[in-house]
């Protein structure tokens, strides 16, 4: 027997449910991998608003392809026979952090937040021992239920991750609500965490021998009390090998590495909710220079990740070519600073690919 994950909003919960909870169904780009499941195995429900396991089904046919409409906002086509053999609701569901400690899928992270990638597709096979760990964490929460609040817009959320036949995989994200902190207070905050991130990501490009070059309208900023023009290797000028709208966009780029003539990795630092300007910029680079090499970055507070992933999954970046989500990667703010602790001195003797060991992919999950 397999454990499988199987994911769903509150509301595919409900609609799965209502439609007598006897089959699930995966994304049609899920075909080759959904073969590999037989009857017997067991799939295990996920709420992704919540992070809890929610319950357990047990496989009851091979897959088979179905366009009858069970689900409002998607057709899940890649479909099996199932039987719902444990069930808790939303207060007494198991949240996946609370087995933090107990599973595999939580050893070995390069980042704080990488395991969430395990949760952005199904199906996806569970580590034997990790699937029968959760799944006798959801009997003993039938056994001994212990209730928990949980956010209800959360858990009534329509999906994010959608398939257009022209584009792909996209996502269309929810409107967000403004903050609710005073206007000074967070200008003042963005600054002083942006100029940081900045800082950082410049001294360490210097340090691995690399050219570094910061956006030319923050050339004379500072940090601590040391300007980032003072930095070793700090460039005034860039190569000159695009054409002049190419370097314009080029040049606002928050931080950039480069060995030689060559660009080697390019930075957006967005600390504010806010992160269509980088994303512009990057998106503007690859339209027009769509062989362009470049290791695309995106720099946040650890909790924007979902924010990040959602928003670069829209339509409009999704259809570029080649696609920003499979170009440009995450990196939470604390896997950069623990790293650049982590290394010290070290950093001489490095490459600049180490970066890519604390970046998260933005991709959707695909078969």
């Amino acid at each position: 027997m397999n454990y499988w994950l199987d994911l769903f909003t509150g509301k595919t919960w409900e609609e799965f449910k209502k439609n007598g909870a006897t089959v699930s169904g995966f994304r049609n780009r899920r075909r080759r991998l959904a073969k590999e499941i037989h009857p017997g195995d067991y799939l295990l429900c996920y709420l992704t608003g919540l992070s809890r396991f929610i319950g357990v089904l047990e496989v009851k046919s091979e897959s088979y392809e179905d366009n009858t409409r069970i689900w409002e906002d998607a057709d899940f086509p890649i479909r099996f026979k199932v039987e719902l053999v444990y069930e808790l609701n939303p207060r007494t569901a198991v949240p996946v952090l609370n087995l933090k400690d107990k599973l595999s899928l939580f050893q070995n992270l390069n980042s704080p937040h990488a395991w969430t990638g395990f949760f952005r597709g199904s199906p996806a096979r569970f580590d034997p021992e990790d699937g029968h760990i959760i799944t006798e964490a959801i009997k003993e929460a039938i056994a001994n239920p212990v209730e928990r609040d949980y956010d209800k817009a959360k858990y009534h959320r329509r999906p994010k991750i959608f398939e257009s036949k022209k584009v792909g995989v996209v996502t269309v994200p929810e409107e967000e609500e403004e903050t609710t902190q005073s206007p000074l207070t967070t200008v003042e905050a963005e600054k002083s965490t942006h100029e940081e991130i900045q800082w950082l990501l410049l001294k360490i490009g210097s340090s691995l021998g690399l050219g570094v070059w910061v956006a030319r309208n923050d050339r004379n900023r500072s940090f601590n009390g040391i300007a980032f023009s003072d930095i070793e290797n700090f460039r005034t000028e860039l190569p000159r090998q695009f054409d002049d709208a190419t370097n314009r966009t080029i040049e606002l780029i928050d931080v950039l590495w480069l060995q030689g003539d060559t660009i080697v990795a390019a930075f957006e630092v967005e600390h504010t909710s806010a992160i269509y300007s980088g994303l512009l910029r990057m998106a503007d680079l690859i339209t027009m220079q769509p062989n362009i090499r470049i290791n695309l970055y995106l720099v946040a507070p650890d909790d924007r990740f979902e924010k990040v992933f959602n928003e670069i999954n829209r339509p409009t970046f999704g259809r570029l070519k080649p696609p920003l989500p499979r170009i440009c990667k995450f990196i939470p703010y604390s896997s950069l600073k623990d790293e650049i602790e982590n290394i010290g001195d070290r950093v001489k003797y490095m490459k600049s690919e180490f970066i890519e060991s604390i970046a998260i992919s933005c991709e959707p999950d695909e078969a």
